[in-house]
């Protein structure tokens, strides 16, 4: 298969067998991070588990402390008051059954789904359309919650939810090809150090395996594990 011009020209001088630290690994994203849009920044760990099992499931939320990049709409599970609250805090969607049906049609027009705990039961039904979407509240990562003000500030303000895939891998988008090479690295410090502190109770041997980063148009570049403190995480 033919090599186009760009992609030469972004691996040129990119020792993809090298590892790095954060801030040289971000650097030489950064550099290469040319196309005429404004490139994510994309963080990925391959972990030593098995999510089959419940005791090797790796799921959470953390606060990107230089925000995503994006705007996330977001969508409430609400009645009465919670619900006026939910509009006031800037909830793009806020719903109860209506909103279930919506979602059951196949409309989902947000990113991100918060419910109040008596909404769990029409939000339960929808599992299988949630789910396979990561859209799926859990009050183990705050998005069933009475707080829905608090929810939604995090929701908008660079909150990221993870969860391992089946082969053991985590990504994430951890900013944009515009952000601050500093704000890039503390993104993801502040991401490996979360998916570090997940780890569960059934995890065996070497829990972290490797870590890399790429942009939406640049090959991915390894992270050393010693250089974010999970060189001996096993």
């Amino acid at each position: 298969m033919a090599i186009s011009k760009r992609f030469k020209k972004v691996t040129d001088g990119l020792d993809r067998d090298k590892s790095y630290t954060v801030e040289e690994a971000v650097k030489l994203i950064n550099a290469r991070a040319t196309a005429k849009f404004d490139e994510t920044i994309e963080l990925s760990l391959n972990l030593g588990v098995d999510p089959k099992h419940a005791d090797q499931m790796v799921r959470g939320v953390v606060s990107l402390p230089s925000g995503t990049g994006r705007s996330l709409r977001v969508a409430v599970f609400a009645k009465g008051a919670k619900a006026e609250e939910a509009k006031k805090a800037g909830a793009d969607i806020v719903g109860a059954e209506e909103l279930a049906a919506e979602i059951s049609a196949g409309k989902i027009d947000f990113d991100r789904c918060i419910a109040t705990p008596d909404m769990m039961g029409i939000v339960g039904r929808l599992g299988k359309v949630l789910g396979p979407r990561n859209l799926m509240p859990n009050p183990k990562v705050g998005t069933v919650t009475m707080d829905v003000t608090q929810a939604i500030k995090d929701a908008k303000g660079g909150a990221v939810e993870f969860r391992v895939e089946k082969a053991g891998i985590v990504q994430a988008g951890v900013g944009k090809a515009s952000f601050a090479e500093d704000a890039i690295a503390a993104n993801v410090k502040a991401f490996i150090d979360a998916v570090l502190k997940a780890k569960p109770t059934g995890a065996k041997g070497h829990y972290m395996k490797k870590i890399s980063i790429s942009s939406t148009m640049c090959p991915g570049v390894k992270i050393a594990l010693s250089a974010v403190g999970a060189g001996g995480a096993a």
